[in-house]
């Protein structure tokens, strides 16, 4: 009997349970088994494929994800008159970002001091003309109200936001799935008609048929330590990038630091953020988390220790990024009191030891949230403030929607969350409204056979690669601080090279023995799309501006880059890229 074939006859939990234990181990090794994650071996399936059950869902609007875009987009799109269904990889407020975000920033026109023009002009002029006024205007203008929203349903008053999200969910009777991994949308006649995944504790595939999909799926990045974004790995977007979406902001890069002792531990680095309740911020444009700290660790190299501002040089080092002179710092960090109200929590949560931000004190390591963009500046670009994509239906908010709100730069504590809850609450009524245009949607069998070939793909291979290898081998070609935040032109094509090869020949043969390993598979797969993306823009944008620095085009040039890039995927399969002018929408 052949390798193979021993290997589709017995499968490792069968053969553990009666080999047993380290004998086990070492028989499966005696007879050229894989005994854990290896770069390329045999797969031995743990799930019986044939016994895998086809499920249909139907409804109007389809949310993906749960968090705080995902749960305003919900519940405005049931007021609105739509049957809604709310699909999550994770659980109600627990996953994601938002469990992690500890302020919301409220624009109350009539108690202040700043005007909503003057705060709109101050947020571009930090953003370097980046961000798109039109969303920085929104996110003010209907913050409180949602704020107001959010104060009644609990939000306020537990560090833990289940039980906040679960009360208007609760009372509208809004359907929701939780841990169920989508991984494809599916377009129908030009316009979206659902989208497919399955279930990551049951042998069940999921059709979802809406006439509407909301992507709520937030950011993503490549699994790094420090930074609570390990189950973000943009799915969404990439999902959309495959049916014609167009994509943006990927050259822009966040900035958070994790601790250098003890990097991976995320609740300890953050010094007890995640069990504070959440708070309210006020007006205060800034200026933060570029890549300044990777530049001077660059150019001094590490470790990085921070001190507060004035208090000796060493935290001075000629040139690199551009900072506006009015935001530029001469005193120690404010922490958590905010510029123009008292006392709140900001939005990454209380400041650290010495009076710093989290995260942001003592000796620090970076990358710990590489592969993620600024808040609001990548993801879906929208055609209008209604949310729309460039595909008929498709509608995005939060982290998912390229709004550029602050543009390439932090420039207001709290305006993510808040950006995220009005822009959920808009896309939600656009999409129910869109909803009403739609008499019929169906998805044809031969696009449901395609997708259930592809989902399943990694479980059927006889053998191949490691989605842990693959994720590994990518955090070695992206996280450098020499590729993905101090770039020039050689190192980002060197970069590429790697990342196609991962794309072309590694992509195609990621293996899965059972639902863990097959949602790693597909989780793999979509931050490959990601890395291509981010160095393709980084590549194309020859300036410096915010959170991209080029060290071969050191300089801001407002003459050719006034504009966003956009990324689509050509007829041919490629990926495209092409500018949109800051004035603009896309054509």
């Amino acid at each position: 009997m052949g390798t193979l074939q021993k290997q589709k006859d017995m499968s490792r939990r069968n053969f553990m349970a009666l080999a047993g234990g380290a004998a086990g181990l070492a028989a499966m090794a005696a007879m050229g088994l894989p005994t854990g994650p290896k770069a390329y071996s045999a797969n031995i399936p743990d799930i019986d494929i044939d016994s895998l059950t086809f499920v249909e869902n139907k409804t109007d609007v389809l949310v993906v994800g749960s968090g705080m875009a995902g749960l305003l987009a919900a519940v405005k799109a049931h007021d609105a008159g739509a049957k809604v269904l709310m699909v999550s990889k994770g659980g109600l407020g627990t996953s994601g970002q938002t469990p992690f975000a500890r302020g919301i920033f409220a624009y109350d026109p009539a108690a202040e001091k700043l005007s909503l023009d003057k705060f709109v002009a101050a947020v571009s002029r930090s953003a370097l003309g980046t961000n798109n006024p039109v969303f920085t205007r929104q996110m003010a203008r209907h913050s409180t109200a949602r704020v107001r929203e959010l104060k009644a349903w609990g939000f306020f008053d537990s560090p833990l936001y289940r039980d906040a999200f679960s009360k208007p969910i609760a009372e509208r009777n809004i359907t929701i799935m939780e841990r169920i991994m989508l991984t494809h949308l599916i377009k129908e006649n030009g316009r979206i008609a659902g989208a497919a995944g399955f279930s990551l504790d049951e042998a069940k595939v999921h059709f979802f048929t809406s006439k509407s999909v909301i992507l709520c799926t937030g950011a993503g990045g490549f699994k790094p330590n420090g930074f609570p974004i390990c189950d973000l790995t943009h799915d969404g977007t990439i999902m959309a990038y495959r049916i014609g979406a167009k994509v943006t902001g990927k050259e822009w890069n966040d900035g958070h630091p994790g601790q250098g002792e003890n990097a991976a531990a995320c609740f300890e680095g953050w010094h007890g953020v995640f069990a504070r309740k959440p708070g309210i911020t006020g007006v205060g444009v800034r200026h933060d988390l570029g890549v300044g700290l990777n530049y001077r660790a660059y150019m001094t190299g590490n470790p990085v220790v921070m001190s507060p501002p004035g208090k000796g040089g060493s935290n001075q080092v000629k040139g690199g990024p551009y900072v506006p002179d009015e935001f530029k710092r001469h005193g120690p960090p404010r922490g958590e009191q905010g510029p123009e109200k008292g006392p709140g929590p900001p939005e990454c949560g209380p400041p650290g030891k010495g009076g710093a931000p989290p995260g942001m004190a003592g000796t620090l390591a970076g990358g710990s949230s590489a592969g993620m963009s600024i808040h609001k500046s990548e993801g879906l670009v929208p055609i209008n403030d209604r949310c729309a994509s460039t595909i008929p239906g498709l509608y995005a908010a939060g982290d998912a929607l390229g709004s550029h709100l602050a543009g390439g730069i932090y420039t207001q504590i709290g305006s993510s969350l808040s950006g995220s809850a009005v822009q959920g609450a808009i896309a939600g009524e656009a999409a129910s409204g869109y909803c009403r245009s739609v008499k019929k949607i169906e998805m044809s069998k031969a696009e449901k056979n395609r997708v259930k070939q592809e989902i399943l793909a990694p479980l059927k291979r006889e053998a191949g690669y490691s989605s842990a290898w693959v994720t590994q081998t990518l955090q070695g070609i992206m996280i450098p601080n020499f590729v993905l935040y101090i770039k020039k032109e050689s190192l980002l094509k060197a970069a590429l090279a790697y990342v196609e090869e991962l794309r072309d020949h590694h992509v195609p043969m990621l293996r899965a023995a059972d639902l863990h390993e097959l949602r790693l598979s597909h989780e793999t797969a979509n931050m490959i799309v990601n890395a291509e993306m981010k160095l393709k823009a980084s590549l194309m944008r020859k300036e410096s501006r915010g959170s991209h620095f080029r060290l071969d085009y050191p300089d801001m040039d407002t003459q050719n880059w006034n504009a966003w890039i956009n990324i689509y995927q050509g007829k041919d399969g490629r990926m495209k890229l092409e500018k949109q002018a800051f004035d603009s929408w896309p054509a």
